[in-house]
Protein backbone atom coordinates (compact mmCIF):
# COMPACT_ATOMS: atom_id res chain seq x y z
CA UNK A 1 0.00 0.00 0.00
CA UNK A 2 1.32 2.92 -1.27
CA UNK A 3 2.15 5.90 1.77
CA UNK A 4 1.69 9.67 2.23
CA UNK A 5 4.62 11.68 0.55
CA UNK A 6 4.30 15.00 2.14
CA UNK A 7 6.99 17.56 3.76
CA UNK A 8 5.28 16.10 7.17
CA UNK A 9 5.84 12.40 6.33
CA UNK A 10 9.43 12.56 4.99
CA UNK A 11 10.13 14.46 8.42
CA UNK A 12 8.74 11.97 10.45
CA UNK A 13 10.37 9.42 8.43
CA UNK A 14 13.83 10.51 9.25
CA UNK A 15 13.28 10.91 12.92
CA UNK A 16 12.83 7.40 13.14
CA UNK A 17 9.28 7.28 13.17
CA UNK A 18 7.04 3.99 12.61
CA UNK A 19 6.42 4.94 9.04
CA UNK A 20 9.92 4.94 8.27
CA UNK A 21 10.53 1.02 7.02
CA UNK A 22 7.58 1.52 4.53
CA UNK A 23 8.67 5.32 3.70
CA UNK A 24 11.92 4.30 2.48
CA UNK A 25 11.08 0.97 0.65
CA UNK A 26 8.74 3.20 -1.13
CA UNK A 27 10.89 6.27 -2.24
CA UNK A 28 13.94 4.51 -3.12
CA UNK A 29 11.79 2.06 -5.37
CA UNK A 30 10.32 5.51 -7.11
CA UNK A 31 13.37 6.95 -7.71
CA UNK A 32 15.55 3.69 -8.44
CA UNK A 33 15.45 4.82 -12.33
CA UNK A 34 17.41 7.87 -11.97
CA UNK A 35 19.90 7.18 -8.63
CA UNK A 36 22.82 6.75 -10.05
CA UNK A 37 22.59 10.00 -12.21
CA UNK A 38 21.26 12.05 -8.67
CA UNK A 39 24.44 10.66 -6.73
CA UNK A 40 26.68 11.74 -9.37
CA UNK A 41 24.68 15.41 -9.94
CA UNK A 42 24.10 16.09 -6.34
CA UNK A 43 27.67 15.49 -4.69
CA UNK A 44 28.96 16.89 -8.12
CA UNK A 45 30.97 13.24 -9.16
CA UNK A 46 32.94 13.47 -5.68
CA UNK A 47 30.74 10.18 -4.63
CA UNK A 48 33.20 7.92 -6.67
CA UNK A 49 35.67 9.00 -4.77
CA UNK A 50 34.54 8.36 -1.37
CA UNK A 51 33.46 5.17 -2.62
CA UNK A 52 36.56 4.40 -2.89
CA UNK A 53 38.32 5.01 0.05
CA UNK A 54 35.58 3.49 2.06
CA UNK A 55 36.27 0.28 -0.58
CA UNK A 56 39.87 0.40 0.87
CA UNK A 57 39.20 -0.04 4.27
CA UNK A 58 37.93 -3.10 3.89
CA UNK A 59 40.86 -4.35 3.09
CA UNK A 60 39.94 -7.34 0.52
CA UNK A 61 43.20 -8.11 0.26
CA UNK A 62 43.29 -9.76 3.89
CA UNK A 63 40.68 -12.31 2.03
CA UNK A 64 40.24 -12.22 -1.31
CA UNK A 65 38.55 -15.31 -2.05
CA UNK A 66 35.75 -14.33 0.78
CA UNK A 67 32.13 -13.41 0.75
CA UNK A 68 31.43 -9.96 1.29
CA UNK A 69 28.04 -8.14 1.76
CA UNK A 70 27.19 -4.88 0.10
CA UNK A 71 24.09 -3.68 2.82
CA UNK A 72 21.68 -1.20 1.53
CA UNK A 73 23.24 -2.13 -1.95
CA UNK A 74 21.04 0.01 -4.17
CA UNK A 75 22.15 -0.10 -7.48
CA UNK A 76 25.12 -1.87 -6.91
CA UNK A 77 28.03 0.86 -7.62
CA UNK A 78 29.52 -0.58 -4.74
CA UNK A 79 29.14 -4.41 -5.86
CA UNK A 80 30.72 -3.56 -8.67
CA UNK A 81 33.45 -1.45 -7.46
CA UNK A 82 34.67 -4.63 -5.24
CA UNK A 83 34.01 -7.12 -7.85
CA UNK A 84 36.72 -5.11 -9.94
CA UNK A 85 39.07 -4.95 -7.35
CA UNK A 86 42.38 -6.15 -8.34
CA UNK A 87 43.60 -9.66 -7.47
CA UNK A 88 39.82 -10.04 -5.94
CA UNK A 89 37.90 -13.65 -6.68
CA UNK A 90 35.45 -13.69 -4.17
CA UNK A 91 31.84 -13.10 -3.96
CA UNK A 92 29.23 -10.42 -3.29
CA UNK A 93 26.33 -10.52 -1.85
CA UNK A 94 24.75 -7.38 -2.44
CA UNK A 95 21.60 -7.14 0.10
CA UNK A 96 18.68 -4.12 -0.20
CA UNK A 97 15.05 -4.65 0.84
CA UNK A 98 14.14 -1.97 -2.32
CA UNK A 99 13.84 -4.83 -5.09
CA UNK A 100 13.24 -2.26 -7.71
CA UNK A 101 16.78 -0.75 -6.73
CA UNK A 102 18.51 -3.65 -7.24
CA UNK A 103 16.75 -4.28 -10.93
CA UNK A 104 18.04 -0.69 -11.85
CA UNK A 105 21.35 -1.92 -11.72
CA UNK A 106 21.35 -6.00 -12.51
CA UNK A 107 22.89 -5.02 -15.91
CA UNK A 108 25.88 -3.43 -14.37
CA UNK A 109 26.69 -6.97 -12.71
CA UNK A 110 26.89 -8.90 -16.06
CA UNK A 111 30.10 -11.11 -16.04
CA UNK A 112 30.77 -10.90 -12.19
CA UNK A 113 30.29 -12.59 -8.77
CA UNK A 114 27.59 -10.76 -7.54
CA UNK A 115 24.15 -12.23 -5.84
CA UNK A 116 21.65 -9.49 -5.20
CA UNK A 117 19.30 -10.03 -2.52
CA UNK A 118 16.47 -8.64 -1.62
CA UNK A 119 16.48 -8.45 1.79
CA UNK A 120 16.10 -6.34 5.08
CA UNK A 121 19.12 -5.16 6.98
CA UNK A 122 17.18 -6.20 10.27
CA UNK A 123 17.14 -9.84 9.40
CA UNK A 124 19.63 -10.85 6.60
CA UNK A 125 18.55 -13.99 4.93
CA UNK A 126 23.01 -15.33 5.83
CA UNK A 127 24.20 -17.92 8.22
CA UNK A 128 26.40 -16.59 11.65
CA UNK A 129 29.51 -15.75 10.51
CA UNK A 130 29.75 -16.91 6.76
CA UNK A 131 30.75 -13.24 5.57
CA UNK A 132 34.96 -11.89 5.23
CA UNK A 133 33.96 -8.71 5.44
CA UNK A 134 30.62 -6.36 4.79
CA UNK A 135 30.51 -2.32 3.99
CA UNK A 136 27.54 0.17 3.50
CA UNK A 137 27.62 3.30 1.57
CA UNK A 138 25.52 5.78 1.83
CA UNK A 139 22.55 3.78 3.47
CA UNK A 140 22.90 2.81 7.29
CA UNK A 141 20.67 6.06 8.16
CA UNK A 142 17.84 4.90 6.23
CA UNK A 143 17.54 1.54 8.45
CA UNK A 144 14.86 1.52 10.65
CA UNK A 145 16.53 0.23 13.86
CA UNK A 146 20.36 1.35 13.65
CA UNK A 147 21.55 -0.24 16.77
CA UNK A 148 19.60 -3.61 15.18
CA UNK A 149 21.08 -3.79 12.03
CA UNK A 150 24.78 -2.66 13.38
CA UNK A 151 23.99 -5.87 15.88
CA UNK A 152 22.88 -7.92 12.55
CA UNK A 153 25.98 -7.34 10.55
CA UNK A 154 28.28 -8.10 13.83
CA UNK A 155 26.04 -11.79 13.41
CA UNK A 156 26.84 -12.38 10.00
CA UNK A 157 30.55 -11.35 10.14
CA UNK A 158 33.54 -13.61 10.56
CA UNK A 159 35.34 -13.13 14.12
CA UNK A 160 38.17 -10.34 12.70
CA UNK A 161 35.17 -9.07 9.66
CA UNK A 162 35.47 -6.18 9.17
CA UNK A 163 32.62 -3.13 8.99
CA UNK A 164 33.03 -0.09 7.09
CA UNK A 165 30.48 2.24 7.08
CA UNK A 166 30.26 5.53 4.66
CA UNK A 167 27.59 7.94 5.75
CA UNK A 168 27.15 11.44 5.53
CA UNK A 169 28.14 13.86 8.21
CA UNK A 170 28.14 17.23 9.62
CA UNK A 171 31.11 19.21 8.47
CA UNK A 172 32.87 20.81 12.34
CA UNK A 173 33.69 24.13 10.57
CA UNK A 174 30.48 26.52 11.51
CA UNK A 175 31.09 28.54 8.32
CA UNK A 176 31.09 25.74 6.30
CA UNK A 177 28.85 23.83 8.16
CA UNK A 178 26.39 26.55 7.37
CA UNK A 179 27.20 27.18 3.44
CA UNK A 180 27.10 23.03 3.47
CA UNK A 181 22.81 23.15 5.41
CA UNK A 182 22.02 25.77 2.78
CA UNK A 183 22.95 23.29 -0.07
CA UNK A 184 21.48 20.74 1.94
CA UNK A 185 18.64 21.75 3.14
CA UNK A 186 17.34 24.51 0.16
CA UNK A 187 19.50 23.68 -3.25
CA UNK A 188 19.57 20.07 -2.75
CA UNK A 189 15.87 18.84 -2.48
CA UNK A 190 14.86 21.36 -5.38
CA UNK A 191 17.78 19.69 -8.00
CA UNK A 192 16.38 16.30 -6.63
CA UNK A 193 13.01 17.03 -6.86
CA UNK A 194 13.14 18.29 -10.15
CA UNK A 195 15.59 15.42 -11.58
CA UNK A 196 14.03 12.57 -9.33
CA UNK A 197 10.15 13.87 -10.10
CA UNK A 198 10.05 12.70 -6.53
CA UNK A 199 8.14 15.22 -4.48
CA UNK A 200 9.89 14.65 -1.10
CA UNK A 201 12.89 11.90 -1.29
CA UNK A 202 15.41 14.54 -1.42
CA UNK A 203 13.73 16.61 1.22
CA UNK A 204 13.74 13.80 3.55
CA UNK A 205 17.79 13.00 2.99
CA UNK A 206 18.63 16.13 4.79
CA UNK A 207 16.05 15.43 7.74
CA UNK A 208 17.45 11.77 7.86
CA UNK A 209 21.68 13.23 7.97
CA UNK A 210 20.74 15.64 10.60
CA UNK A 211 18.44 12.82 12.66
CA UNK A 212 21.97 10.21 12.27
CA UNK A 213 24.56 10.23 15.02
CA UNK A 214 28.05 11.25 13.87
CA UNK A 215 31.53 10.86 14.74
CA UNK A 216 31.99 9.53 18.13
CA UNK A 217 28.67 8.52 18.69
CA UNK A 218 28.16 6.22 15.69
CA UNK A 219 31.69 4.93 16.95
CA UNK A 220 30.56 3.93 20.17
CA UNK A 221 27.45 2.31 19.02
CA UNK A 222 29.48 0.19 16.87
CA UNK A 223 31.09 -1.17 20.37
CA UNK A 224 28.12 -1.41 21.54
CA UNK A 225 26.69 -3.37 19.06
CA UNK A 226 29.97 -5.95 19.22
CA UNK A 227 32.80 -4.56 17.02
CA UNK A 228 36.37 -3.83 18.22
CA UNK A 229 39.07 -1.52 16.77
CA UNK A 230 36.89 1.11 15.83
CA UNK A 231 38.08 4.00 14.34
CA UNK A 232 36.44 6.68 11.97
CA UNK A 233 37.89 9.80 9.94
CA UNK A 234 36.33 12.34 8.06
CA UNK A 235 35.99 13.24 4.14
CA UNK A 236 35.81 16.62 2.37
CA UNK A 237 35.86 18.79 5.55
CA UNK A 238 33.44 16.59 7.18
CA UNK A 239 30.46 16.22 4.58
CA UNK A 240 30.54 12.54 5.07
CA UNK A 241 32.43 9.85 7.09
CA UNK A 242 34.01 6.40 6.80
CA UNK A 243 33.77 4.21 10.00
CA UNK A 244 35.40 0.78 10.59
CA UNK A 245 34.95 -1.70 12.95
CA UNK A 246 35.84 -5.76 13.04
CA UNK A 247 34.04 -8.18 14.76
CA UNK A 248 35.17 -9.51 18.16
CA UNK A 249 36.66 -12.61 18.63
CA UNK A 250 39.29 -12.67 15.97
CA UNK A 251 41.73 -15.19 16.66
Amino acid sequence: MAIATDDATAIRAAAGGAEKRAYVRQIFSEIAPRYDLLNHVLSLNIDRGWRRKAIAELGLERNPRGTYLDLCAGTMDVSVALAHTSGFNGRIVSADFAEPMLRAGKSKTIGTRIAPVTADALELPLASGSIAGAIVSFGIRNVAGLDNSLVEVARVLEPGGRFVILEFSTPSSSLLNAAYQQYFKHVLPRIGGFISGHPTAYRYLPESVANFPTGDDLARRMQAAGFSKVRWRPLTFGVVAIHVGEREGAA
